[in-house]
């Protein structure tokens, strides 16, 4: 019915001051003076432009493996007219009415967001309010169950995988819990989180192993949970069968239950109604693409 791990550790981002960066930036410095330009040379190039577009271009292509290219296609599915993320004040309160005992932000963390001092980053489109899903219940696939449950109270809802979400088929994946941790750590004490996120259309026509390949470096996909959050304050992102279908590249599937998570689970609209379903890692859709938060920096 359906229409590699990575480090993630923003703190160890390399600048054109650390050694890497140096070896990179000696490379034109010594092209130039191998030039032995003129005054006039020298001026003639400084006044010449595209230089910035060559050397963007270059760390563009070849920053990472290019494995899996060939699992992208062209894409003309969208979000929603008008559709767009809601102040993380709104969610915040809108969460704590639809989930009793949980708890709040960190104000002092929304206000460095409020104020400039974490920007949003390239690439997100908003911020959005998560839960720390430990707050919910004792484990991850607990947890989902729960969300999915409250989604189903508010609206038609058909988990395809019902009874097949436990442990031995559905986890995160790694980079993504590692990435919500280094989150947490950034705003102690809150249980709700204020992550920067697109809702799929960054990697709309993408496999999830695909989007998983092109992520910068303080990107992870977001997963059911998250996502499930996600569409709970913000029902409207996806009402129609014509809407951008949502992959959750944060999570591994195993349809068998024998150990090969070669699946991701995804979001869709069918049949009149919102669903939860899971397909192959390597499927390139054009109605599909992987929603994913990003670590946040302070400016």
């Amino acid at each position: 019915m359906s229409k590699s791990k990575k480090t993630l550790a923003p703190s160890s981002i390399v600048t054109s001051r650390d050694p890497k960066g140096l070896k990179f930036t000696s490379i034109p410095a010594m092209s130039y003076d191998k030039a032995r330009l003129s005054e006039e040379e020298a001026q003639r190039l400084n006044d010449t432009p595209g230089l910035a577009d060559l050397i963007d271009g270059f760390i563009a292509k070849n920053r990472r493996l290019n494995q899996y290219a060939n699992e992208e296609v062209g894409s003309g599915y969208g979000y929603p007219k008008g559709f767009k993320p809601k102040d993380p004040m709104s969610q915040s309160n809108d969460l704590r009415q639809l989930i009793g005992g949980i708890g709040f932000f960190d104000q002092d963390y929304l206000t460095l967001v409020q104020n400039g001092t974490v920007a949003l980053p390239d690439g997100a489109e908003g911020w959005f309010a998560i839960p720390r899903w430990q707050k919910i219940a004792p484990t991850y696939n607990e947890a989902v169950e729960k969300v999915l449950a409250l989604i189903a109270s508010k609206r038609t809802f058909k988990n395809w995988r019902e009874g097949q979400l436990g442990p031995d088929r559905f986890r995160q994946h790694p980079r993504t819990a590692h990435a919500l941790d280094v989150i947490a750590e950034q705003q102690k004490g809150a249980d709700i989180l204020i992550i920067p996120a697109q809702f799929g259309q960054r990697h709309a026509g993408r496999s999830v192993r695909r989007a998983r390949e092109v992520f910068t470096s303080p990107e992870f996909g977001l997963d059911a949970f998250s996502n499930a959050v996600m569409l709970l304050t913000h029902p409207e992102r996806l009402i129609a069968c014509e809407d951008l279908w949502i992959d959750c590249a944060g999570d591994e599937y195993a349809p068998a239950a024998d150990g090969r998570f070669n699946e991701a689970p995804y979001f869709d609209f069918y049949v009149g109604c919102l669903g939860l379903d899971a397909h192959v890692v390597g499927s390139a859709l054009d109605f599909c693409g992987s929603a994913s938060g990003f670590v946040p920096q302070a400016v």
